[in-house]
């Protein structure tokens, strides 16, 4: 998680597959198909751990790798699941860069798979469909603003 004051940086997305069972979403969201409606929410940056790496320093290469921005990490603030894979969530501190949107994320980036890095507050995060929702609560204490 990056904070600058009252705002946290996301990812606001637009997923659509040609079919609900190619779809991550629509399997943990119940939609048993045929045709995945697409679907608008927003992620923390992030990503997978990879063989023989921490979560932290994953986190770290995944916050470079998607938004360019360098950092540090200060804390660990949420575990929980996200698309049914276990997910840690840190505060980073002593942030460097300016985000921008690059790797993988940039690559694909189109009309069935959209990807925006914006700066919202805890009062956005409900309308954006932050996803996983449970980490929601947490991010919006954190953000000095009311759980959603």
């Amino acid at each position: 998680m990056v904070v600058d004051g009252p705002r946290v940086l996301v990812i606001k997305r637009y997923l659509r597959h040609r079919t609900a069972a190619a779809c991550v979403m629509c399997a943990h969201g119940g939609r048993p198909g045929p045709v995945c409606p697409g679907h608008h929410y927003a992620v923390l940056p992030g990503g997978h751990v990879e063989e023989g790496e921490s979560a932290r320093t994953a986190a770290l290469r995944e916050l470079r790798e998607e938004t360019t921005l360098g950092a540090r990490v200060d804390r660990l603030l949420w575990t929980g699941r996200h698309n049914g894979r276990p997910a840690s969530h840190f505060l980073m501190a002593d942030v460097t860069g300016t985000a921008v949107l690059s790797g993988p994320e940039a690559e694909a980036h189109g009309p069935e798979d959209s990807y925006e890095l914006l700066w919202v507050t805890a009062g956005d995060l409900d309308r954006l469909g932050l996803h996983p929702a449970e980490v929601q609560g947490p991010l919006a204490r954190l953000l000095g603003g009311c759980p959603s």
